[in-house]
């Protein structure tokens, strides 16, 4: 028997739009919950999800808006309840919490760890979403990397919160809470957990190399004030900054020669700095990127190819198939009322009958085309799950 599949959403004005499947409750059953920042104040629904499959386990997290199927919704829930056959869970949640004295790096570190433990065997892969606002992302990453093999996929984000900035949560012990980073491991040779990610932002200007940055934090490109620089290249547009600077993200060339993107967050006049969702290593290059509609639609449709090219039986025409879409906030603003393109894209280029949930993150987490993990911004990341 096939893993069975099933999606549903949840509208403060209608309810559930249909009843739970109970008898998809089991240990092996993964449900997935992705909901507007004000569940927070009024998690019932969550709770009543939760405790209507005891068995299953849940991994969640807040939102910059939910996606089901080709639809993009705010306040609400976007739902998939996926029970697999073979394939085993372990659930783990960690406090970011400075006064335990673990940083992103070593929560990243401990979740890893933690996963591999006996008598847990053939780690898979890692979904993993964390509080969006407490969290560095490339740190977190850092630390899973540290322990883990690129044989192990790690996908998820960051939680997000509208375009307010002011609070996120993930699920913990079946409730939603701010400041946690939690993670499912998912085992067994039989799963195939695929994954795609592209950008589709069109480059320009020269590359120029990280002369002094602190952490996310860049001063100087090529010896000169960065946020003069960059403000010289936005020309009119940096009157905006720094919510033009959405428009305007940049690419960095990480040591593998991959590029990521970084959104900017904050400008600072005095430092002439800028400061971005992501860390900006000293050394390394980037460049200036700019928004083209086309191109976006064409990144996601090009991040659903890259996961279909992954796929071990290439004659796929229908498929029991959870396809996870966690967009960035950014593309969201960019792409305005074409916002559902993008998501009509990624469900054209996957077999027929794949179901399709996610949401739009303050950070994405995904490898390239192999491995390992990296922590991108602007960019629509993809992660399907099915048994063979």
């Amino acid at each position: 028997m096939a893993s069975q599949i099933e999606s549903l959403m949840f509208l403060d004005t209608s309810g559930w739009s249909k009843t739970f499947p109970l008898h998809l409750d089991s240990s092996q059953t993964l449900i997935l919950v992705f909901g507007a920042s004000n569940y927070l104040d009024c998690p019932e629904p969550i709770e009543e999800l939760v405790q209507a499959f005891p068995k299953s386990q849940v991994l969640g997290c807040s939102t910059s808006g939910e996606i089901h199927g080709a639809s993009l919704f705010d306040h609400s829930l976007s739902v998939a309840i996926i029970r697999f056959q073979k394939t085993h869970l372990k659930n783990i949640s960690l406090s970011l919490d400075a006064n335990n004295g673990l940083n992103a790096f070593k929560v990243g570190q401990l979740i890893a760890q933690k996963l591999t433990l006996e008598p847990e065997s053939g780690l898979r892969g890692i979904l993993l979403f964390s509080d969006g606002l407490l969290v560095n992302g490339t740190e977190l990453i850092a630390g899973l990397n540290s322990i883990l093999p690129p044989s192990v996929v790690i996908s998820g984000g960051l939680a997000g919160d509208g375009t307010a900035f002011k609070r996120t949560w993930t699920i913990d012990s079946g409730l939603p809470k701010s400041g946690m980073v939690s993670a499912v491991g998912l085992y067994g040779d039989d799963l195939n957990m695929n994954h795609g990610c592209q950008g589709g932002w069109d480059i320009f200007g020269p590359e120029r190399e990280v002369t002094r940055s602190q952490g996310n934090v860049l001063f100087e490109l090529d010896g000169k004030p960065a946020l003069e620089l960059y403000k010289k290249y936005l020309g009119n547009q940096a009157d905006g900054l720094p919510a033009s600077a959405l428009h305007f993200p940049l690419s960095l060339r990480t040591k593998d020669g991959e590029s990521v993107v970084r959104t900017i967050l904050a400008v600072d006049e005095d430092q002439q700095s800028m400061t971005f969702a992501g860390d900006i290593p000293f050394r390394s290059m980037v460049q200036l990127m700019k928004a083209n509609f086309g191109r976006l639609i064409e990144g996601a449709s090009s991040a659903a190819m890259e996961v279909q090219s992954q796929f071990l039986t290439k004659d796929l025409v229908s498929q029991t198939m959870l396809c996870i879409a966690i967009s960035c906030v950014g593309r969201r603003l960019v792409l305005g009322e074409y916002i559902e393109d993008e998501l009509e894209a990624t469900l054209e280029a996957l077999p027929f009958g794949a179901q399709q949930v996610g949401f739009y993150s303050y950070g994405e987490i995904s490898p390239h085309a192999s491995g390992h993990c990296d922590f991108h911004n602007q960019t629509m990341t993809l992660t399907t799950l099915f048994e063979s």
